[in-house]
């Protein structure tokens, strides 16, 4: 089994472009995720996620600390780690297929086995027919899973997803969130979702982590079971109305809420 740490990580970004100084992003940030599972990272704005999303993809080296795989220090991008981001960043002069079949193609496979992949992949994800599509012919919901078939192209031990659903409307957003879900049970990837919403850290984590904000910090690491119970037919209305979920998201928001209220003081 994988892990993907983060060991007593600490971010700083110059405050101005004249004085010198600095400003503490993360603070001795300590995190471990395994390939058999979904971390869900929350928080008010200010606390951090992205940029610790971007410390784990190898986007940034940080201030002080150490991030590795498997005990080896991540020194920038790899293929080890996928990124999907809230904005699909598909290419638009290629179509769906060859959008997936992009990352096989810059490791050398050949073109009829990437593109076999590729179909296998779009069909993972429900897009079996919309190969020869062109990125403009795609929805909102229909792009952000060829985004995620592609990061799945280059078999990643970690998948790692920058608010991927945030600029979906509600019903895609619902819709998908159980496709991510099945997607990660069946490739075995461990995930770390970055998300401005407690119902779907809940329902899609198998732990959620609260960042607190100024700097960020980790202030709660809590296992969640609702997506397991999703995936193993419980009724997603059920689950909701489930005096275990209520406790547990009356619990988060109090968390963040009373971060805010501690600032304000």
């Amino acid at each position: 089994m994988s892990v993907l740490s983060l060991q007593s990580v600490s971010l700083a970004f110059p405050a101005d472009r004249t004085s010198g100084q600095t400003r503490l992003v993360l603070d001795s940030v300590t995190l471990h995720l395994a390939s058999d599972e979904f971390i869900a990272v929350i928080g008010r704005s200010g606390s951090g996620k992205t940029s610790l999303l971007n410390l784990a993809a190898g986007f940034l080296k940080p201030t002080s600390g150490r991030v590795s795989v498997d005990g080896a220090d991540i020194t920038g991008p790899a293929v080890d780690r996928a990124v999907v981001f809230q904005d699909d960043a598909l290419y638009p002069w290629l179509n769906a297929r060859d959008n997936v079949a992009f990352p096989l193609k810059l490791r050398g496979v050949a073109k009829g086995e990437r593109r076999f992949r590729a179909d296998e992949l779009l069909a993972k994800v429900g897009l079996e027919s919309a190969g020869t599509k062109n990125i403009w012919e795609l929805s909102g919901g229909m792009r952000q899973r060829v985004g995620i078939a592609r990061a799945l192209a280059s078999e990643p031990r970690f998948l790692l997803l920058d608010e991927p659903l945030g600029a979906l409307d509600a019903l895609t957003r619902t819709r998908l969130q159980q496709f991510l879900l099945k997607v990660w049970s069946e490739s075995k990837t461990g995930a770390l979702l970055i998300t401005h919403s407690i119902e779907e850290a809940m329902l899609l984590a198998t732990r959620v982590v609260v960042l607190a904000p100024n700097p960020g910090r980790i202030i709660a690491d809590i296992p969640a079971s609702f997506g397991k119970q999703l995936l193993n037919g419980k009724s997603l209305q059920d689950i909701k109305i489930s005096p275990e979920y209520r406790r547990l998201h009356d619990g988060l928001t109090g968390l963040i809420h009373a971060d805010s209220e501690e600032e304000a003081a």
